[in-house]
């Protein structure tokens, strides 16, 4: 599989112009291309407004964006396409006669080699694919407004598509950072299936009298627990797009209950807005009651239809909704939260309503709650492809996430077959630490014992994972911190990706130690002065520092990635181990991290601050934002990892054993609060 690095997008408009930026901003080589000058410009100029907008917010330096508008280049006509192009998306206006057209310039303007993708809301990839003369190397993909923001995408194959370029078209969104749901080409996919009757059933609710737009919205607020109602949403993205959507749903599904309600028919006709000014409140009880079951009953009927038509599973469905919509729980969690017997009386009242079926996956269920997979793993010629799926959450590390890689990991060790493993995590992060509201919960409740409870377990998997038979290689191709670092640093081969990769313990800055391993296995990889530098200062680490440290084995592009990890597959690149030291003493910064963080390195940064330099005196300031019993046991505890080589169950007894006095501090709660509610916080040391 070769993997992608030059993109065009055809089609300057704003989701072409997203796609454009966000691609660039990833390294990406961009053409933009529009069939004149002008929209060429307005779709440079689209990008520059963005960036300029990061600027501000401080996403981006000046400099960064520089580098970022380097990688596009405005051209006119699809017949300009460079011929060692990888990827073309077809991003034009969502109609089949325009799509085709395009589709058929690109036939001739591509070299052979090169993927075509059409980026569609609805339109079917199976009939776009027939008008390719590529249908092997033809795909679907739906991108999400605004592309460079909104993290999900749909991958939709037609029944020609070949499975490598489904491979590298799902490499080339995971280098963005996207998460991916490789659904069936059906009529709106995966989120708009359900999303598109959702806003058009708040209208019909408005052209039956149960409440004006203000009122339903509210009401879809509270229930949905979102930021904005449907027609709030509508008036966003605009009232045409909500009838052609749903009006174009009807059509392919058969289904005349989601065709476009008369209110919103006449709003487009007339180029209005919903007027959202009336008073919010529902009217009566009764109209409230009506207005939530029938928003709810058309979500878990369509939700279960897309499962049983094997579209995608429940978990992608729930991600999409949580991922791109923003929704802060998905259908499948609503229906367990207020109860699957409920759910399944709901949606079989919108059924009766609407005319549709009662999906079995309600009906069949009883009051049995829906279990979720947040770990995917996929075995094959003895790998087995591990990814942590909780992308809304960062891949956070929970009971359930913990549980299911302790089942996983014994059904691997059983199987004499598997010989190596890759651990990845989906969207941005690898696996970015551990569950904090699980932590807070507890403190809360009086129930410390279950965080170590809790802990214990994790400590049991990781140290079955770091002495096991099995290969094992985690790829930290994106953020990688506490409880995340110290998974990756169980596995005998850690990957990271350069200019992507960032590695960070903050278990000090939020009044707790790292309690997986972190602080005996960062001692036993890289060092004393490079376990305190990441832990007891929480320094940020890239890929380059970290690889020089030894966190990481080894980095690489991300183009690259996979060609590395089939080498490691396959022996051909050795695992160091554990040698107590950097591995490269000799680069600059470690150089200053092995004289700042040697002997003496309380009295200097903590007890009796001097600066001798900019490098001492940053970290005299991060270590004076850090709580201070942290400070104090986890350099106890890295000084235990140096001093137990020969035995490093003790170090990791330790973390455990210190687990009750850490969580019982008030600092530990002000910490793990801070974090909640995004406030910076000041330690008393109690």
């Amino acid at each position: 599989m070769e993997p992608i690095r030059r993109v065009a997008i055809v089609g300057a408009g704003n989701m072409g112009s997203g796609i454009a930026q966000k691609s660039a901003q990833e390294g990406f080589s961009v053409q933009m291309i529009d069939r004149e000058e002008g929209y060429v410009e307005r779709g440079i100029n689209t990008i520059k407004e963005f960036l300029q907008e990061a600027i501000q917010r401080r996403i981006f330096s000046e400099s960064q964006v520089e580098a970022i508008m380097a990688n596009i280049t405005g051209v006119v006509g699809a017949d300009s396409i460079h011929l060692d192009t990888d990827l073309v998306i077809e991003a034009v206006f969502e109609d089949i006669e325009v799509k085709s057209s395009v589709l058929n310039v690109l036939s001739s303007s591509c070299d052979e080699k090169t993927i075509i993708a059409t980026n569609t809301s609805s339109l079917s990839v199976q009939e776009l694919s027939s008008l390719s003369d590529r249908p092997d190397r033809f795909i679907g993909l739906h991108f999400f407004y605004h592309p460079a923001k909104n993290r999900l995408v749909e991958i939709i194959p037609s029944s020609s598509t070949s499975e490598e370029t489904i491979q590298s078209v799902t490499q080339y969104c995971r280098a963005m950072g996207k998460v991916v749901i490789l659904c069936k080409d059906r009529p709106g996919f995966v989120v708009n299936r359900f999303f598109v009757p959702w806003l058009n059933e708040a209208c019909r609710l408005l052209d039956e009298g149960l409440g004006t737009p203000a009122q339903i919205d509210s009401t879809a607020r509270e229930c949905f627990g979102i930021g904005m109602g449907p027609f709030e949403l509508m008036n966003l993205t605009g009232p045409s797009i909500a009838l052609h959507s749903s009006d174009y749903l009807s059509s392919q599904l058969e289904t005349d209950r989601f065709r476009g309600a008369d209110c919103l028919r006449k709003l487009v006709e007339d180029g209005g807005q919903w007027d959202l000014s009336e008073a919010s409140d529902t009217t009566t009880s009764e109209c409230y009651e009506k207005i939530k079951n029938r928003l709810l009953g058309v979500i878990f009927c369509v939700s279960s239809q897309i499962v049983e038509e094997e579209i995608c599973s429940l978990e992608d469905v729930d991600r999409g909704a949580k991922v791109g919509l923003r929704w802060p729980i998905g259908p499948f969690e609503i229906a367990n939260r207020m109860g699957v017997g409920t759910a399944s009386r709901i949606a079989s009242e919108y059924a009766t309503t609407a005319g549709l079926e009662v999906p079995r996956i309600l009906s069949d269920r009883g009051s049995k709650p829906f279990d979720f997979n947040l770990i995917d793993i996929e075995v094959e010629n003895g790998v087995a492809d591990i990814t942590f799926n909780r992308p809304e959450a960062m891949n956070a590390l929970n009971e359930q996430v913990v549980s299911q890689l302790r089942d996983i990991w014994d059904g691997l060790e059983a199987d004499q077959n598997v010989h190596s493993a890759i651990f990845r995590g989906a969207g941005k992060a690898f696996v970015a630490g551990a569950d904090i509201k699980f932590f807070v919960d507890k403190i809360e409740g009086g129930r410390i014992d279950q965080i170590r409870d809790f802990t214990e377990m994790g400590h049991a998997i990781l140290n079955r994972i770091e002495s096991s038979r099995i290969n094992t290689i985690a790829v930290v191709s994106g953020l990688a911190l506490g409880g995340g670092l110290e998974l990756a640093m169980c596995c005998k081969h850690r990957i990271g990706v350069r200019g992507k990769t960032m590695l960070r313990f903050p278990e000090t800055g939020i009044g707790i130690y790292p309690g997986l391993g972190g602080t005996q296995r960062s001692v036993m990889i890289a060092g004393v002065e490079c376990a305190r530098y990441s832990i007891i200062g929480g320094n940020w680490m890239d890929s380059t520092l970290s690889h020089s440290i030894g966190y990481l084995t080894n980095i690489v592009e991300f183009g690259e990635l996979e060609e590395e990890i089939e080498k490691i597959v396959k022996g051909e690149v050795g695992a160091p181990g554990y040698c107590y030291e950097p591995r490269d003493p000799d680069n600059p910064l470690v150089s200053q991290i092995l004289e700042t963080y040697g002997e003496g390195w309380h009295d200097d940064l903590v007890v009796s601050p001097s600066s001798t330099g900019p490098f001492q005196e940053r970290q005299v300031k991060l270590i004076s934002r850090n709580a201070p019993i942290s400070i104090e046991m986890a350099s106890e505890l890295i000084e235990i990892a140096s001093n137990s080589r020969d035995e490093p169950t003790v170090g990791l007894k330790s973390e455990l054993d210190g687990l009750e006095r850490i969580f019982s501090t008030k600092d530990a709660l002000i910490g793990l609060k801070g974090v909640l509610n995004g406030d910076r916080v000041r330690f008393f040391g109690e």
